[in-house]
This record gives structure tokens, C-alpha cells and sequence, in this order.
């Protein structure tokens, strides 16, 4: 089978490799790639929101099944003109993709099929907004309305704070997606992240996760695009996760098959639990990042047959084989990160690291220059690490952090510090 995936980060990285380890992947290509995607498939430079380009490549290649990694792709449409074209697809439509690229069309959803999730509006006019936030009080929920990588959310605990996200917002901190913007109730209690597969009917629960979006240990400072993960949640009982099932994915997909725009692909809840009961807090309509990570270190090689099955719409019949293991990514970023941060600087002691099924390095944003990996983005070295305890996926994790040979590199020594018991790897 000849498979393409579209993207060039980390989740994809991890992509690819739980793709190769599967016997029926007999070429990757990779859509732009990586340095690190590089060194274990073929990449092809092109942009991955060109419709006609991805479609032109397939045509070329032969693909039997397209990955589509990131939001953008999606909202922009790509999955609908390779369908269009008969390439099996992993991914959904661009206008069940709507339930990531627009926060309001998410809440609207909620609200018609009955689904839990916070008390919402949504304004084009900051002056409404900072007033509707002044009226409510804090802590308040700040949304951009559309796709913002991850960083278009602000928990504020003050009015203030509340009021300078809305001008930012509005002033263009998010481009196009904070033209207007979504004000949400503040839910307390605990987040985790669940994973399940949708063919358009068939719901089939793939796996949990909790990721630490603050840059700063023990969850402090500005939100990043994630700075590590891992997997399972405690926090996601078997009681929990049917209730999530029963109360708010079901009716969602139920709810959009109603509206004539099935939903397929792999649907990311973002979930608050408080007193046993899950409460929506968003839908991501792809695979996290660095949620994927651990994911896919988990599954391995049948999350390509999953994958391939959802795009061919026989779900129905799949099953997921879990073993009882943990896993943990720790996220390398360049200096600076979430701000200005410098691209270029030289990174070693990659090529000693352990490669086998506990221990993977995925790349997130490297580039190749005089022989050796430097850095290229904000959001670098993904550190994965797989073991029978959370606690032992960490000591491999962080075993292989320390390995690496960047002095510009910073990461957070603390994840997974709820589960481990507030342990800290230094």
C-alpha cells in the first residue's frame, strides 16, 4: 500500500512511524516532512492546503490512502477534492471539519443534539464582548472563533486579563480566526483529552490522554502548542469514558450524519471532568499534538489498519488490541518559545538516542545544515517513551531529554506531575 501523509511536525512524525511498523505500508511519503520524517520516508515539498498539488502527487505516486495530520487541510478542503478524485482518505469533509474550525458552529451543535459543554456567545464587536465579560465576571473563557495552531484560547482569572485577550484578538494576534471571537463560562475541575474513530456511523474509542499547554512547570505561564503529554488519563475512568461516549460523542456524530455532513476521521474531545461527570470543553478534528505522540506509541502498527478501515468506512468490524502500558512525550523547545525564539542552532547527541518500540525521538521542528540537525521552529524534539508504569515511561522519557546536546533547548521537567504525585524529573 503506498501512503501519503500530509503535514511536517510531530504528530505526523509519529504518523509515519506507526505506519512503517505496519507490513502493509510499502512506500511513505510524507507531505512536506521534516528533517526527522526525512530519515525514515520520503518527503515531497509542497504545501499541504494545495488541493490540486496533494492531488497531483497522488496521481503521480499512486496512493492508496492519504493521511491528512493537520486542521488546516481539512477546513481548507483537500479531504473533499481527493475524495471527489476516489483516493481513500483519512480525515473528514471541510464541513464536518467546522467542528475545530469554528468554536461557535461546535457550541451550536452541542446545544441542538443536548451535549454538556459551558455556557457560550460569540461576538464580532470587542465592545460587546468586553462587555458581556465585564457583565459576567471572572474567571472567563476567551476563544478565537477559528483555527489559531492551538494558541487561540485564554483562561483569564481577571476582567482585565479578559479584556487585553479580546483586544489582542480582535487587533490580530490570530490573523483571520480572531475576527470574532467566543466567550465561554470558566469550567473548573480536570482536562483530559479523549481519542475515538468515526467512520461517518461507527464510534470506536481509540485512547485517552492529558497534555500540559502552559509553557511554565506546574501548568504556569503562557499556553503553547503543547509542551508534553501522556497516556492513559487516570482521570478517564471507565465510567467516565462512557459517559463522554453516551452524552456527548454519540450525539455529536448522530448530530452531524442528521445535517447530511457525516463526520469521518478521528475526533478529538477535549474533555472537563468534575464530579464524574465530562463536560465538553472543545473538538479537535485531527490527532493531537503532542497527544499523537504517545498515541501512536501505544498502537503501533494497527493504527494504520484503523485508519485505513475508517477511510473505507468499515469501522464496524475493528477492534483495538491495548496493552496495559503507559507512554510520555517531553517536548524540546527553542528558547523564547511561545514568543520570539531563534531557528538555526545546532543539535547533537540525536543519531545515540534509542530508536526501538519503547523509546522513539520525533521530530516536531528540525531542519537539516552542514551535516547535522539544527533547530527550525518554536516546538522542536518530541521525546516519547513507552513502559509498563507511567513513572517508567518518565525515566526513559527523561533519560533521552538529558542525551540530547542543545543548550538552547528548554522543556519542562514536570510532566505528567498530577499522575506521578507531583514527581519532577530533575
Amino acid at each position: 500500500m503506498n501512503i501519503l501523509i500530509l503535514g511536517g511536525g510531530g504528530r505526523e512524525h509519529a504518523l509515519a512511524w506507526a505506519a512503517l511498523q505496519n507490513p502493509k505500508c510499502d512506500k511513505l511519503i510524507v507531505a512536506p516532512g521534516n528533517a526527522g520524517i526525512a530519515e525514515i520516508a520520503t518527503c515531497a515539498a509542497l504545501d499541504p492546503c494545495d488541493a490540486p498539488a496533494v492531488l497531483s502527487l497522488c496521481e503521480e505516486e499512486a496512493v492508496d490512502l492519504v493521511i491528512v495530520g493537520p486542521e488546516a487541510p481539512l477546513a481548507a478542503g483537500v479531504a473533499d477534492r481527493l475524495r471527489e478524485a476516489g483516493f481513500a482518505v483519512f480525515g473528514p469533509s471541510a464541513e464536518a471539519a467546522r467542528l475545530e474550525a469554528s468554536k461557535a458552529f461546535t457550541k451550536e451543535i452541542c446545544d441542538a443534539c443536548g451535549a454538556p459543554t459551558a455556557g457560550w456567545a460569540r461576538f464580532s464587536d470587542a465592545q460587546a464582548a468586553r462587555a458581556h465579560i465585564r457583565a459576567q465576571g471572572a474567571p472567563i473563557v476567551v476563544k478565537a472563533d477559528g483555527l489559531a495552531a492551538g494558541k487561540g484560547v485564554v483562561v483569564a482569572e481577571t476582567v482585565e486579563e479578559a479584556e487585553a485577550a479580546v483586544a489582542a484578538m480582535f487587533g490580530g494576534a490570530h490573523g483571520t480566526a480572531g475576527a470574532a471571537v467566543v466567550i465561554e463560562e470558566f469550567l473548573p475541575g480536570e482536562e483530559a483529552s479523549f481519542f475515538v474513530l468515526v467512520d461517518g456511523e461507527t464510534v470506536l474509542p481509540i485512547g485517552t490522554a492529558q497534555d500540559h499547554k502552559r509553557i511554565g512547570e506546574g501548568d504556569t505561564g503562557p499556553n503553547t502548542g503543547g509542551m508534553g503529554a501522556y497516556s492513559p488519563a487516570p482521570v478517564m475512568t471507565p465510567e467516565i469514558e462512557a459517559r463522554a461516549l453516551d452524552e456527548i460523542v454519540r450525539p455529536v456524530v448522530a448530530e452531524m450524519a442528521r445535517r447530511g455532513t457525516p463526520y469521518s476521521g478521528v475526533l478529538y474531545a477535549g474533555l472537563m471532568i468534575a464530579d464524574g461527570a465530562p463536560q465538553l470543553v472543545e473538538f479537535n478534528v485531527r490527532f493531537g499534538d503532542p497527544e499523537a505522540q504517545v498515541l501512536m506509541l501505544r498502537l503501533g502498527a494497527q493504527a494504520l489498519d484503523l485508519m485505513h478501515a475508517v477511510a473505507e468506512g468499515r469501522l464496524a468490524g475493528c477492534r483495538v488490541n491495548w496493552s496495559d502500558d503507559h507512554a510520555i512525550t517531553v517536548v524540546m523547545a527553542a528558547e523564547g518559545y511561545p514568543g520570539a525564539y531563534r531557528k538555526g542552532a545546532p543539535i547533537g547527541g540525536l543519531g545515540d538516542l534509542p530508536e526501538d518500540s519503547f523509546h522513539q525521538c520525533f521530530h516536531a521542528g528540525t531542519a537539516r545544515a552542514g551535516g547535522r540537525f539544527v533547530s527550525a521552529g518554536g516546538r522542536v524534539l518530541n521525546l516519547t517513551a513507552r513502559g509498563a508504569t507511567l513513572a517508567e515511561a518518565a525515566e526513559r522519557a527523561y533519560a533521552m531529554v538529558r542525551a540530547v546536546d542543545w543548550p538552547g533547548g528548554v522543556w519542562r521537567a514536570d510532566i505528567g506531575w498530577r499522575a506521578l504525585g507531583g514527581r519532577r524529573a530533575r
